[in-house]
């Protein structure tokens, strides 16, 4: 009877505890931090951001600018930072993540060159990250192909097919 009763008394508190970790969305790890977008929308919307930062200093070079010279910079520097929180997100494979991480090195040195007041540098800067974001779209479906031949050359592999585009093995 007490084996019974202690049973009981834990099943119930085993799903009043599983009940309420579902109403909370609990999220455990690093891949609840980031992985809200897939890697192409994490792309474009790091773009997004790199644009809105070249059209806040084409605005303070060409003087449109009302904001005084410090809240100019500011809002170039916050649009780099969001750029550089959003670049999170793309998240593909380890030559995704090498080659986004350089692009983030570039969003830095145009950070810096906007705190030093080179303007002309950050534009320059900026414009590489902006190419450098572009080109990781190509690699991210260079590994989508690069994957599918990994997986049809482990199939063949396990069902003792042959693949003649695969070339001989000796």
């Amino acid at each position: 009877m007490k084996l019974l009763k202690s049973a009981v008394i834990t099943t119930t508190l085993a799903l009043s505890l599983n009940a309420t970790l579902v109403e909370a969305d609990v999220c455990l790890g690093m891949a609840c931090m980031y992985n809200r977008m897939t890697p192409v929308e994490g792309i474009n919307a790091t773009l997004v951001q790199i644009h809105e930062s070249l059209k806040a200093i084409q605005a303070r070079v060409n003087g449109e600018s009302a904001d005084s010279k410090e809240a100019s910079d500011d809002v170039i520097i916050e649009n780099i930072k969001e750029a550089l929180k959003l670049s999170k997100e793309i998240n593909a494979n380890d030559k995704v993540d090498r080659n986004r991480n350089r692009a983030n090195g570039d969003l830095k040195k145009a950070r810096e060159a906007v705190q030093a007041g080179d303007l002309n540098k950050a534009t320059e800067e900026l414009k590489v990250a902006e190419k450098r974001f572009n080109d990781l779209k190509g690699m991210i479906d260079l590994s989508l192909d690069d994957r599918e031949s990994q997986q049809t050359h482990m199939m063949n592999r396990i069902l003792g097919t042959e693949d003649k585009k695969a070339g001989s093995r000796k």
